[in-house]
């Protein structure tokens, strides 16, 4: 390029937006160019003018907008013009490789002792906010129904209030996959202020919520995930989960079955019967057939047969509806 226009072309590779906010004799002046010389590199590198540069710069700024979001909020391993073959094949493999993750991850004996807490303590506190609440009342509905008294909360005024007033015969739990929502520490501080034996549910083991709690239960330690609501990351958190409540039943084996039968029992009556197959129809053999007919004819009539049972009431009954 003549020396003007490459001044112009250097000036916008150190500010490649500044046409979205300079009009071009603005721009010329910043670049130490004329504005014809500004136009003359628009129509170099393709562009009819000016106005023309400065919309293909917004159309840039935009597409590279939306995947910085699409990036930040599904991932940079799905791409937007992945087939559903290669989605379903790259989230069966995350997700697979997720529950492989979170149980060498798991440490048993942790996770043991926090089941004998929770099996002999006088409350439960779970917190969880966003996706994380989901599974604190996944966890608060399991325990609470075999007879373990919990609460899980996810409005943070709510969880600091009953946090507070917890004391050393609770257990709190919080829980997080990146282990640094605010909400979620704050409440679990609070209750650990208050004398309660807290523990941490994390993916993060050097987490601010880990590090403060007395107990921390990692659930993964992949690090594919590019955003906390991989739902992939769930996964890891639910095992953890379903291995605790599993544990804390048998900590007190009598006391759970009752109440699982209890309340299956409450429910039975509210769960509609399983369907069963329809019946095979039964051929009659030509031979029997006339005598079938017979016996029908010998039969009363449906009206008769109803009128005869009637007649055979005992006083004082009333008849049907």
């Amino acid at each position: 390029m003549p020396s003007a226009v490459a001044r112009v072309a250097a000036y916008l590779l150190e500010h490649p937006q500044a046409p979205l906010t300079l009009p071009i004799g603005e721009l010329a002046e910043q670049a130490g160019a004329s504005p014809a010389t500004v136009t003359r590199f628009c129509r170099t590198i393709g562009y009819p003018g000016y106005v023309e540069l400065r919309v293909g710069i917004a159309t840039d700024v935009g597409r590279s907008a939306s995947l910085d979001s699409w990036t930040a909020e599904i991932g940079g391993e799905f791409g937007p013009d992945d087939s559903p073959e290669d989605l379903l094949r790259m989230l069966i493999g995350s997700h697979t490789k997720a529950l492989r993750e979170a149980t060498s991850a798991i440490d048993l004996a942790v996770i043991t002792e926090v089941s004998r807490r929770i099996a002999l303590c006088a409350h439960v506190d779970i917190y969880g906010v966003v996706g994380s609440a989901m599974l604190a009342e996944e966890l608060q509905g399991r325990l609470y129904r075999i007879g373990v008294p919990a609460n899980a909360w996810s409005e943070v005024h709510s969880g600091l209030t009953s946090a507070a007033i917890q004391d050393s015969d609770a257990v709190a739990i919080g829980i997080s996959t990146t282990g640094r929502t605010e909400e979620t520490i704050e409440m679990l501080a609070q209750a650990g202020r208050a004398g309660a034996f807290t523990v941490a549910i994390t993916n993060d083991p050097t987490s601010p919520l880990a590090e403060l709690a007395d107990r921390s239960m990692v659930t993964s330690i992949y690090e594919q995930f590019r955003q906390p609501d991989d739902l992939s990351a769930k996964h890891g958190q639910l095992l953890v989960l379903d291995l605790l409540y599993l544990l804390v039943a048998q900590e007190n084996f009598d006391r759970s079955s009752a109440k699982l039968a209890a309340s299956a029992r409450a429910v039975s009556s509210h769960r509609r019967p399983r369907r069963t197959p329809p019946r095979a129809a039964v051929a009659v053999p030509s031979a029997s057939r006339d005598g079938y007919r017979a016996s029908a004819q010998s039969r009363p009539s449906s009206g008769s047969g109803r009128i005869a049972r009637r007649s055979a009431r005992l006083p004082g009954e009333e008849a049907d509806g």
